[in-house]
């Protein structure tokens, strides 16, 4: 595959000496985990996401979070990283790229042998109690609710237990969110993938990136809220795109 935005992309990664990426639900399709804005397949197409996952809704009937979210669980748990989810691991073993700003809570990036993630919608490697905000390791207790549906509470107080993903209404990790800004204030290139930057933060990062003076390369099937700012507009599917990305710059190295 060539085309004038791929070779346009391509001349800033060259020459970029600090690269950035950002990614969104868009990476993580083809490894079979939809994303929540798609027109028939969007998460939010089948439910409120007010009711099944805001902070409130949690707190008040968690029984409706955890049904919603159990066939999701199941899924990214099954999940494995693909080619472009390796390509972005395979641009930072090489020393091309600096980080990965996600905001994904699929963990796909990290399977995928990525050392600098900051994932700022969470993940599913830890569970935090709502009372008493004890920390507990999310695996046996993620994998026994996937197999009864039984919702987990905690060992000390007996509490419900929550995921440590980021839900509406709810405030994201701090620090975390702070070094992603630093990080696209820092960058020179910063590469936008799979996300429709409709969202915060990530609508803000590429605004903040632009500001200091980065170059931005999109790589999107559909229009994003920011193609205006953009350097280099790839309209591709991420999977056949990254590969190709990551190829040339690992050849220069």
């Amino acid at each position: 595959m060539s085309s004038p935005s791929l070779e346009a992309a391509i001349r800033l990664l060259r020459r970029a000496r600090y690269l950035v990426a950002l990614t969104g639900a868009g990476i993580s399709t083809r490894s079979g985990i939809p994303d929540f804005r798609s027109p028939h397949s969007g998460l939010w197409k089948q439910a409120d996401p007010a009711q099944v996952a805001s902070l409130h809704g949690f707190r008040r009937h968690p029984e409706r979070f955890y049904a919603w979210i159990q066939p999701l669980a199941y899924t990214i748990l099954d999940a494995a990283p693909n080619p472009a989810h390796l390509a972005l691991a395979r641009m930072e073993r090489a020393g091309r790229l600096r980080s990965i700003i996600t905001q994904n809570i699929d963990m796909l990036h990290e399977r995928a042998g990525s050392r600098t993630v900051y994932e700022v919608h969470g993940h599913l490697r830890e569970m935090t109690c709502i009372h008493c905000f004890a920390v507990f390791p999310a695996e046996p207790h993620i994998h026994t609710f996937i197999a009864s549906g039984t919702i987990p509470y905690c060992p000390r107080c007996g509490h419900v237990l929550k995921p440590n993903v980021i839900l509406l209404g709810e405030q994201l990790p701090a620090r975390t969110l702070s070094a992603a800004r630093c990080e696209v204030r820092r960058c020179d290139v910063l590469l936008a993938i799979g996300s429709s930057l409709e969202m915060y933060p990530a609508g803000e990062l590429p605004v903040l990136a632009h500001r200091a003076g980065a170059a931005l390369v999109f790589v999107n099937l559909r229009e994003t809220a920011l193609d205006s700012l953009a350097d280099s507009m790839i309209r591709a599917d991420v999977v056949d795109v990254l590969p190709q990305l990551a190829n040339v710059l690992e050849s220069e190295t």
